[in-house]
C-alpha cells in the first residue's frame, strides 16, 4: 500500500470572480510535482445565493497548457469559450475542457439559476498537459451524469463515479491525454475503503465534506491526503459520512513553469503565452 506522506487543510476561503467561494486544496505552487499530472483544486462548499437578475461567475480570461475539470454538485453553471463551445451543466455533471494551445472562456451561474437562485456547490481540477500536447487545438468534453458509470464499493461501504479511469471492467467517460484516475466518492461512516493505484503513480483523497481518520491526523471538510508514489493502492477509514475525491495519475516527468492561467515547461513559452493573450491570438467571446 501507499503511504500516508501528509494531510493538508484549506481553511480560508476566497472569491473566484464574484460567483464562487472556493478553498484551494492544491495547487502547481505549492504541490506541483508531488501531484502531478494534477495541478490545482478548488472546491467551492455548500453556498446558497438568492435569487438575481444579473449572473455571477467569471468574465472571459484565457488558459493555456492544461486542462480544467470542474464538477457540479448543486447549482447550474453556464459555459462559453472561444472555440464556440457552450452550454449549461447541473448536478452530476462535469465539464473537461482541454485548452491546448489557448483558449478564451467564461464560466457563470446559468440563467435559470440566477433567476432562481438556490443552494451552489462544485469543484474544479487542472490536469496538466505534457510537452508534445500543450499546443494541441482547444478542445471540450461535456459529461452528463448518465454518463457517468457508479460502482459499489466493497461491503457496501460506499460508492464511487468513474469520471476517468478504469475500474471492475467499466471505464469513465473522460477522455484523458495522459494515464490518471477521477473518481467521486461518497463513503459511509466506519467505512474502510482500498482503492487501486498503481506503483510510481501520484495519489491523493481530497475529502471535500466528512471525515478521514489517517496515521498523521484527521483530514474533515476540504483537506487533502497525499500518498507516496511507491506502493500499490491506498486505504483509508472514514469516521463520518464523506464525500471525496480520489485522484491518481501517471506523473509527467518534465519542467514545469506556472503563470496564473497558463503552465507551459519554461518561461519563455509563458512570456510567448501572455504576448499571444494579448494579441488577441487566444480566440474572442462573441
Amino acid at each position: 500500500m501507499k503511504q500516508i506522506i501528509g494531510v493538508h487543510h484549506a481553511h480560508e476561503q476566497h472569491w473566484v470572480g464574484d460567483g464562487f467561494p472556493v478553498r484551494t486544496l492544491f495547487s502547481y505552487q505549492s504541490m506541483g510535482e508531488e501531484l502531478s499530472p494534477f495541478l490545482m483544486l478548488d472546491y467551492a462548499s455548500p453556498t446558497r445565493f438568492p435569487p438575481a437578475t444579473t449572473a455571477k461567475g467569471v468574465g472571459p480570461h484565457p488558459h493555456r497548457g492544461f486542462e480544467t475539470v470542474t464538477i457540479v454538485y448543486e447549482g447550474e453553471l453556464a459555459h462559453k469559450d472561444s472555440a464556440g463551445n457552450s452550454g449549461a451543466i447541473g448536478p452530476g455533471d462535469v465539464q473537461w475542457m482541454t485548452a491546448g494551445a489557448g483558449i478564451l472562456h467564461e464560466e457563470m451561474h446559468s440563467a435559470k439559476f440566477t433567476q432562481q437562485g438556490g443552494m451552489l456547490s462544485m469543484a474544479q481540477l487542472w490536469v496538466n498537459l505534457p510537452a508534445a500536447q500543450k499546443m494541441t487545438p482547444p478542445g471540450y468534453q461535456a459529461i452528463e451524469a448518465e454518463q457517468i458509470p457508479t460502482i459499489q464499493l466493497e461491503n457496501d461501504q460506499g460508492t464511487a463515479r468513474l469520471i476517468a479511469g478504469d475500474y471492475a471492467g467499466l471505464s469513465g467517460p473522460a477522455n484523458t491525454r495522459t494515464a490518471m484516475q477521477v473518481w467521486d466518492l461518497q463513503i459511509k461512516k466506519g467505512a474502510v475503503i482500498s482503492l487501486p493505484a498503481p506503483n510510481h503513480w501520484n495519489a491523493a483523497l481530497a475529502v471535500l465534506q466528512g471525515e478521514v481518520e489517517t496515521d498523521k491526523g484527521l483530514a474533515g471538510d476540504a483537506s487533502l491526503i497525499v500518498f507516496s508514489r511507491a506502493g500499490n493502492g491506498i486505504e483509508v477509514s472514514t469516521s463520518q459520512d464523506s464525500h471525496a475525491l480520489f485522484l491518481s495519475g501517471e506523473p509527467i516527468p518534465e519542467p514545469m513553469v506556472g503563470y496564473g492561467p497558463f503552465v507551459m515547461n519554461t518561461k519563455a513559452e509563458i512570456t510567448q503565452a501572455i504576448d499571444d493573450f494579448n494579441g488577441g491570438q487566444l480566440g474572442r467571446l462573441d
